[in-house]
């Protein structure tokens, strides 16, 4: 039976799913009340009429992240389960059937000094709970003191609105990891063009550039796994602590359904604290605009037969200038070679030992962007 009541367990309301129970197209199930709250969360600005919502919008599966795409009647248009209801009402029927299970008794957290003292109060000084007798004559005399019931409404506030901080920076996160898939289809999908464009040029004259034409792809497919696997690793990264995020929302809200102030009191501090550090994302790197561009990958064949050996992805802007000089100079000493009878040979004869040196230089051109 406790099997049987852990499957029964709202991964929300972290409580037996209360009817109507709706099963998402992942097979997971959810509370209405708690999905229509999700819901609501994942989609603020979505507008809404008594309640219920007047057009489609989505929101995530809480227990396998799945994307759930509603119609018009929202959470009111996913149906319900209805073999789940009838499970909850036979358990409740069996447990009612079973001898009653005894009466939880509140305890109230006794002070570690004072043991025959409850905690009442609260050192607003040190930040703790504590007892009378600490302040009366313990550590805490000096201290400036209030009732638990003031600084437990204070901290709950702010655990509340920390854990919605929370949730709208998990939903942030989700939205750049999405930006980041997108990005690495994206680069895909741009070097497979660049690719198809170096193969379309190499193939007029394929029988002398085949070996040139491997050369060539092998530069943007580098590129693209060097820019991939950095996307994916940052994919990695965010998605580390968009779970870390969602441990610690589902910490503060256990503690928001804790009942005894003490308690809640103890736990709230470290709580916040992870909170906060949760809900920053400084130490996270971002890919800048225009990253999974391969458009710097150019080709344009306007060279002879005899120069082909030396052909080359078009450089950079800042790389042109130096192109030109190179090949001003390279103009003035075929000039030169054309006045000897068999020069002009050995200048063509010499010129296939420059490309290996362009090759093994350009690739550190793309591999600039993931540094920055």
């Amino acid at each position: 039976m406790d099997n049987l009541e852990k499957q029964l367990i709202c991964p929300i309301c972290l409580e037996m799913f209360t009817k109507p129970v709706v099963i998402l197209p992942c097979q997971h199930n959810l509370c209405r009340k708690c999905a229509n709250d999700v819901f609501q969360a994942s989609n603020p600005y979505l507008p809404t009429r008594s309640g219920s919502l007047t057009s489609g919008g989505r929101f995530r599966c809480p227990s396998c992240r799945h994307e759930v795409i509603l119609d018009r009647h929202g959470v009111y248009g996913l149906q319900r389960n209805l073999l789940v209801e009838n499970i909850i009402d036979m358990f409740k029927q069996e447990s009612s059937s079973s001898k009653p299970a005894p009466e939880k008794k509140e305890e109230t957290p006794m002070c570690d000094i004072h043991e025959d003292e409850k905690i009442n109060i609260y050192c607003v000084t040190h930040g703790v709970p504590t007892c009378s007798m600490c302040k009366v004559f313990g550590a805490h005399k000096d201290c400036e003191v209030a009732p638990l019931s003031s600084i437990y409404q204070t901290k709950k506030t702010e655990l509340s609105d920390g854990i919605a901080m929370v949730v709208g920076n998990n939903d942030r996160m989700q939205g750049i990891i999405s930006q980041l898939e997108e990005a690495c289809r994206a680069i895909e999908e741009n070097s497979r063009r660049q690719k198809t464009l170096v193969c379309e040029k190499f193939d007029h004259l394929y029988s002398i550039l085949e070996e040139k034409k491997r050369e060539m792809s092998q530069k943007v497919t580098g590129e693209q796994e060097e820019k991939v696997n950095y996307i994916r690793g940052l994919t990695r990264k965010y998605g580390d602590h968009l779970e870390e995020s969602c441990k610690i929302l589902e910490m503060g809200i256990q503690t928001m359904d804790e009942p005894e102030m003490a308690l809640f009191l103890q736990n709230t501090k470290p709580l916040l604290k992870k909170i906060e550090e949760a809900s920053s994302a400084a130490h996270l790197d971002k890919v800048e605009l225009g990253y999974e561009s391969m458009d710097h990958y150019k080709v344009d064949f306007k060279k002879e037969g005899k120069a082909l050996r030396s052909i080359d992805f078009i450089q950079d802007d800042e790389d042109e200038d130096e192109e030109d000089e190179a090949a001003g100079a390279g103009a003035e000493e075929g000039e030169g070679s054309q006045t000897v009878p068999g020069g002009a040979v050995s200048a063509t004869s010499a010129q296939p030992s420059a490309p290996p040196q362009q090759m093994s230089s350009s690739p550190s051109a793309p591999t600039s962007t993931p540094s920055t």
